[in-house]
């Protein structure tokens, strides 16, 4: 956004007026640079921007037609000049693949709602990846998130919300400075669930891959325990937000192990 352009921009509904090859650049600048050396020369971006609409969707992939993505990002912002980052996956296309996607006749279960694919859960978790990760991270989020502040900012926004869809995305995002509209007693209740004694520590029983008892003390095995239900609610409705620039300071996991690898 830096043509002269810049200050007749609002938002993505004013992006989206603009000329494809014009849209195509301002939103490729949401694309962190080690993302586009993967990429190189044979990488596939596909930019989904209708006109008349407040959304933006980028596709990335190696090459033209491979079936996974490296790079998945949904935007879209509101009429009260604020981002919404609705998804953000960043894989590698390397990493060994695990169909946690599917279920077990291979059918899409919309992120385990409609079934869960507990053989592939399981060698997953066993292999230090989230619910949900099909593969591996690239350990990008935090090259590609200042990306996305800068062109917020240069829409005159000053806030980015989320909706983490699994414990471990609320926890990485309170690394990165996030805090929360909704869900942070949430936060703080299962922290104290999960302590030794409590409600939850006592759940963990062994009772299924997901529930044995030390997942306490790790992002990855809380996480796992509650997308297995552990909770006496569903995991749903957490709300958070950034102010751009700014660094929260939350941290509701103040005893998490250290060690585990950012996705």
């Amino acid at each position: 956004m830096s043509d002269g352009r810049a200050f007749e921009l609002f938002s993505l509904l004013d992006i989206n007026r603009l000329p494809g090859r014009d849209k195509e650049r301002i939103y490729g600048e949401l694309l962190p640079p080690r993302l586009r050396e993967l990429l190189g020369a044979s990488g596939a971006v596909r930019f989904i921007a209708p006109e008349g609409l407040r959304f933006v969707r980028i596709e990335a992939r190696l090459e033209p037609g491979a079936p996974d993505l490296v790079f998945f990002l949904e935007l879209c912002d509101t009429q009260f000049g604020q981002m919404e980052l609705s998804f953000c996956i960043i894989a590698d296309p390397g990493a060994p693949r695990f169909q946690v996607d599917l279920d077990p006749e291979g059918r899409d279960n919309c992120f385990a709602t409609l079934a869960r694919n507990l053989a592939e859960e399981e060698r997953a978790m066993a292999a230090g990846l989230f619910p949900n990760q099909t593969r591996r991270g690239l350990r990008m989020f935090g090259e590609f998130l200042p990306l996305l502040e800068r062109f917020s900012a240069r829409l005159g926004m000053q806030l980015i919300c989320a909706e983490p869809l699994t414990y471990d995305n609320a926890i990485r995002y309170e690394r990165y400075g996030f805090d929360y509209l909704v869900g942070k007693k949430l936060m703080q209740e299962i922290d104290a669930g999960f302590a030794a004694g409590g409600e939850l520590y006592r759940r963990l029983d062994g009772s299924t891959p997901f529930r044995r008892r030390g997942m306490e003390r790790s992002v990855l095995g809380r996480s796992w325990a509650i997308h297995d239900g552990i909770l006496d609610q569903p995991w749903d409705g957490v709300r958070i937000y950034k102010t751009i620039g700014v660094h929260a300071g939350v941290d509701t996991f103040p005893s998490r192990e250290r060690k585990e690898a950012k996705p």
